[in-house]
């Protein structure tokens, strides 16, 4: 089998970890999961969680992939055993489960953005029942995926170097752009400064054992932890460089974009008199409608724009995603890349086609199941099976088996490679502490919550 590949350095590694973590969790749920929870009193708990837990979690995560070389699978089995090899068996389960409606979400951002370039999408009366309309007809749905997972495909097909790195290298940078441009422009409208108040300025009043819970959920998420995927990055890293640096620097890029995203919503949303609550159609509902109000031609560049953001953060984690799969398949079956990446890559557009159809298309998947008194339709179980409620126990699987199996002398040992003074070190004290003790609490208590307020509608904060 041809060699794994590994990232040219560390900017490369960096590049694709943010594109990774950066994606639409960042540009579409994490404006609207503010705006439910306070704004600014969010934000401050958001911050903090994604550096207290989320950091210590990325660290460990790398830290696991380098020092085997391996898929978490391998990974995990050759440092725990077959028992613990399940636990990346979940992360990989994960992950293709995930890309299966997260590249179905991608299409829909692929095709607002075709909309917007046309100039079609502006002329829309009511875009709540123009996007229910457009969720639901399979023919759009069907080829902007489409579209969306051969890019994926291709660009995982390159390999790491080619592929991978030097797509994250070229995307990553203009997402900035693109964020900071919308940005810009918002505030120069009237009514912008609420927005920024709103979102900067943090009514400590709001913070409740909900908003830190949301805000928790959000870094985790925001992040890609729990599902393997910076394991397999990790794999593909030198023992040369820096894990607690490079997972610094991603952690910030991170939350860098996820608050950009804020900064260029919220403006606009004030602005236009809109809610900041709106909720999940806070992008595909009540954006349209901002952009709408400023014109023919200001509205198609700025939405066009903001489109073309979403597409491109969407695919950095699409990417990601599908590498993951790929690396085991490689790993364990001894694939070659081109095949494992045609494999799985059709797998999971297959295994989409239900979240598609989940939208009005087809009765069976739009009313496929029902738990906490509602009905809810085949996306709704895939993302809150496999996204909501497994990533958080991935995490929480994953620092047990650091403080239990593994050893946070073994986590020290691999890290001081490439970081010198680690070892003795505040650093160190810190997060094998919170990889002992914090994380498999938090993420611990996180995952139980979340399964008593999905399936049996128990609230307890």
């Amino acid at each position: 089998m041809a060699s794994r590949g590994s990232f040219s350095g560390r900017i490369g590694f960096v590049a694709a970890a943010a594109g990774s973590a950066v994606g639409l969790g960042n540009i579409w749920q994490f404006p609207y999961v503010a705006g439910v929870n306070g704004g600014g009193a969010f934000l401050i708990v958001y911050v903090f969680w994604i550096f207290v837990i989320g950091l210590p979690i990325m660290v460990g995560e790398i830290a696991l992939g380098r020092h085997t070389k391996m898929n978490p699978y391998g990974a995990y089995r050759a440092l725990g055993g077959k028992a613990w090899g399940l636990v990346g068996i979940l992360g990989i389960l994960c992950a293709t489960m995930i890309l299966t409606f997260y590249n179905v979400v991608s299409g829909w951002a692929f095709g607002y953005f075709v909309e917007t370039v046309k100039g079609t999408l502006l002329e829309k009366e009511n875009y709540s029942s123009f996007f229910q309309g457009y969720v639901s007809d399979i023919s759009n749905n069907f080829f902007f995926s489409l579209v969306f997972m051969v890019i994926t495909a291709f660009i995982v097909m390159r390999g790491i170097k080619k592929g991978i790195e030097g797509t994250a290298k070229i995307l990553m940078p203009t997402l900035l752009v693109i964020l900071i441009l919308i940005s810009i422009y918002g505030l120069t409208l009237p009514g912008a400064m609420e927005g920024v108040r709103f979102y900067i300025f943090p009514d400590f009043s709001q913070i409740n054992g909900s908003v830190i819970y949301a805000a928790l959920g959000q870094a985790f998420f925001s992040l890609s932890l729990g599902l393997g995927g910076l394991i397999t990055y990790g794999s593909y890293v030198s023992k040369k460089e820096n894990i607690v640096s490079s997972a610094a620097m991603v952690t910030v890029t991170d939350s860098i974009v996820a608050f950009l995203a804020g900064m260029m919503i919220f403006p606009l949303v004030f602005a236009m008199g809109q809610s900041p609550s709106e909720g999940p159609g806070l992008v595909f509902v009540a954006l349209p409608a901002i952009f709408q109000a400023m014109g023919p031609v200001l509205g198609t560049l700025v939405g066009a724009l903001f489109f073309l953001l979403l597409c491109f953060a969407a695919l950095t984690s699409t990417i990601s995603l599908l590498e993951i799969p790929v690396a085991y398949l490689r790993d364990e079956h001894k694939f070659s890349r081109k095949k494992a990446v045609i494999i799985m890559a059709t797998i999971i557009f297959l295994l989409g086609l239900p979240s598609m159809l989940s939208f009005g298309t087809v009765e069976t998947f739009t009313n496929f199941v029902s738990y906490q008194g509602q009905s809810k339709s085949f996306m709704d179980l895939i993302t809150d099976i496999f996204s909501v409620i497994a990533l958080p126990l991935g995490g929480f699987l994953m620092s047990v088996f650091i403080a239990t199996r593994w050893k946070t002398r073994n986590l020290s040992a691999e890290i001081t490679q490439g970081y010198s003074g680690y070892a003795g070190s505040i650093i160190e004290k810190i997060i094998n502490f919170i990889m002992v003790y914090v994380a498999p609490l938090a993420l611990g208590l996180m995952f139980v919550l979340t399964v008593l307020e999905k399936f049996f509608g128990i609230q307890l904060l």
